[in-house]
């Protein structure tokens, strides 16, 4: 039984284990657009590894006092061991004359950015600095591919912006805008009259229209009768 084993091996030696995950934060950290495409096994064991060297960097944010200084210099050189080290030979050819000075490598432009930049941005942050995405099966050897990225990265912040942009101009909400405005430049409805006060006004109506039709019906019962009395009187 594997007690107390809280890591994955990944078929390495501790030595390959640990410059492998030195290689992957640093590539996470310096990519440009803050992701990086690896196995899901990777993924998960490299997500506690670089959450911490960010977590110190949170910490060198939120020093105060006299030894501040002293302290974010003690938390930058814990950090730097996440990372691989600076090209010894920097110094070594420095004030050679004839002599190219090497590049600084990943590992220094990393740290420089995780105190720089994500440490102010994760400073109010508890945790929880990255997040996974799993791509499916790798044709070739079926490995389980997956995404690993900081979150609050640039594309997240236009994302939102864009959500709340199309929340504000929604079609929804400018039809129901446009609705408010309708009823509101409409004339009152005519209010319904209780079926108390409504009975007098029907039989009004009613006595009006037999009135009505009884005038119209007058003058044809008249030739009607002066037909008839002509007519008796011929008989006789």
């Amino acid at each position: 039984m594997r007690h107390q084993k809280a890591h994955r091996k990944l078929g390495r030696t501790t030595e390959h284990r640990m410059s492998m995950l030195r290689n992957l934060a640093t590539s996470l950290i310096n990519a440009r657009d803050e992701r990086i495409v690896t196995t899901l096994p990777k993924a998960k064991e490299l997500r506690p590894f670089v959450e911490r060297a960010i977590t110190l960097s949170c910490r060198a944010q939120q020093l105060d006092g006299d030894s501040a200084k002293l302290t974010a210099v003690h938390l930058r050189r814990q950090a730097a061991g996440f990372f691989h080290a600076g090209n010894m030979q920097h110094s070594a050819l420095n004030g050679k004359r004839g002599q190219a000075r090497l590049p600084r490598t990943a590992g220094v432009a990393a740290v420089k950015r995780l105190f720089d930049e994500l440490g102010e941005r994760y400073k109010d942050r508890p945790g929880g600095y990255t997040r996974i995405f799993k791509l499916g099966k790798r044709e070739g050897d079926n490995a389980e591919l997956a995404i690993i990225e900081l979150v609050d990265n640039p594309r997240d912040i236009l994302a939102a912006e864009n959500a709340k942009k199309r929340a504000k101009h929604s079609p929804a909400k400018k039809k129901k805008t446009a609705e408010v405005k309708e009823t509101e430049g409409r004339r009152p409805a005519k209010v319904a009259q209780p079926a108390a006060e409504a009975e007098p006004a029907v039989e009004a109506a009613a006595e009006t229209a037999a009135a009505e039709t009884a005038a119209v019906d007058a003058p044809e019962s008249a030739e009607v009768a002066a037909e008839t009395a002509s007519s008796d009187e011929e008989a006789k």
